[in-house]
C-alpha cells in the first residue's frame, strides 16, 4: 500500500483520480481550499509554503499527485496573478518541499502547452521545435515544467510529467471559464447562447479513461518521462456541440458560429503511444458515449 497525496484532490480531475487510488487499495490524502469533512483531507494553498511545509512534517508520502491550480486560459488572462502565484509558485513550492522530503512527483502539466504547434503532438515536439504558447495559462504550465525538469539536474529529483487533452466528464463544475463541454452542456440545458468555433479541433478525454491512467503511473513510475494523456476521438468542436444539443434537448437557435478563437491553439490531434506502452493506457468511452 502506497501513501499518495492529491493536490487539487477536490476538483473536477482530482475528484475521480482520489477514487480510483483508493480503489486500489492506496492511502490516498487529499488537499485543497475548502474546508471539507473527509478524515483524510488536509488543508493548504499550495501558494503558501509554510501551509504545505507543516503538511509534509506531519505525513511521509510515497508519491504526490500534483493538480492543484488555476485552470483555464481565460481564466488566467483575467485572473493572472492568482494564475501566477498557484501554478508557478505554488509548483515551486511542492518541488521545493520533494527536494527536502524525497516523495515522487507527478506534475499536471497540460496539452496548451504545445501552443501553436499544428501537428500531431508526440511529447519530444517540446524538445525539437521552437514553441509560442498562446496564453498565460500555457505558459504557467509549461513554466512549470521547466521546473520540475531543472530540480531534476540539480537535485535529482524523481518526476513524472503529464499532459492532459481535455478531459471532461461528469463532476465539473461550471463556471465562464470551464472547459468547452462543460459549457456547451450547461448552456444547452439551461437555454443559454453559446459559441462554436469551426476552425478547431480537438481530442476529447473522458475522465474515467484518463484517471485509470493516470493511477497506473504509481505502479509505473519512470522518472523523468513525460506523458500526453489522450482519448479516442479527434473531433471538431462543431460535432461536441451537436451530439450535446442531441442528447440534452437544447434548441440550435441559441447557437453562433464563428470561424475561430483568439489566443487558443487551433488543433490538437496527440500521439498516446508511449502512454499506452508504459501505462496501460487504453481508453474506452468514445465522445458520443461520453457526451451522454
Amino acid at each position: 500500500m502506497k501513501k499518495i497525496l492529491v493536490t487539487g484532490g477536490l476538483g473536477t480531475v482530482g475528484t475521480v483520480l482520489v477514487h480510483e487510488l483508493r480503489k486500489r487499495g492506496n492511502e490516498v490524502w487529499i488537499n485543497d481550499l475548502p474546508h471539507y469533512h473527509d478524515k483524510r483531507y488536509l488543508r493548504g494553498d499550495v501558494s503558501s509554503f509554510n501551509q504545505m511545509l507543516e503538511i509534509f512534517q506531519n505525513h511521509k508520502f510515497d508519491f504526490v499527485y500534483h493538480l492543484g491550480a488555476e485552470f483555464g486560459r481565460w481564466n488566467g488572462e483575467d485572473f493572472y496573478d492568482k494564475l501566477w502565484i498557484s501554478n508557478a509558485i505554488g509548483t515551486k513550492n511542492i518541488i521545493r518541499l520533494q527536494e527536502r522530503f524525497n516523495f515522487k512527483l507527478i506534475f499536471f502539466s497540460s496539452s496548451e502547452v504545445y501552443g501553436d504547434y499544428d501537428g500531431v503532438m508526440y511529447e519530444s515536439v517540446m524538445d525539437e521545435i521552437p514553441i509560442k504558447q498562446m496564453n498565460d495559462y500555457a505558459i504557467s504550465k509549461w513554466v512549470s515544467e521547466m521546473q520540475v525538469m531543472n530540480s531534476k539536474i540539480m537535485k535529482n529529483t524523481e518526476s513524472v510529467r503529464i499532459r492532459i487533452f481535455n478531459t471532461y466528464g461528469p463532476g465539473e463544475l461550471y463556471s465562464n471559464y470551464r472547459s468547452v463541454i462543460c459549457l456547451f452542456t450547461y448552456r444547452a440545458l439551461n437555454n443559454m447562447p453559446y459559441t462554436v468555433y469551426l476552425d478547431h479541433t480537438r481530442t476529447s478525454t473522458y475522465i474515467t479513461d484518463m484517471a485509470k491512467t493516470i493511477a497506473n503511473i504509481s505502479e509505473n513510475f519512470i522518472s523523468g518521462e513525460v506523458y500526453n494523456i489522450g482519448g479516442l476521438d479527434y473531433h471538431d468542436i462543431k460535432t461536441a456541440s451537436d451530439l450535446i444539443l442531441k442528447y440534452s434537448g437544447g434548441n440550435p437557435d441559441l447557437v453562433e458560429y464563428k470561424e475561430s478563437e483568439d489566443f487558443t491553439t487551433k488543433h490538437k490531434k496527440v500521439d498516446c503511444s508511449k502512454a499506452i506502452r508504459d501505462l496501460n493506457h487504453n481508453p474506452k468511452v468514445d465522445l458520443e458515449e461520453g457526451i451522454k
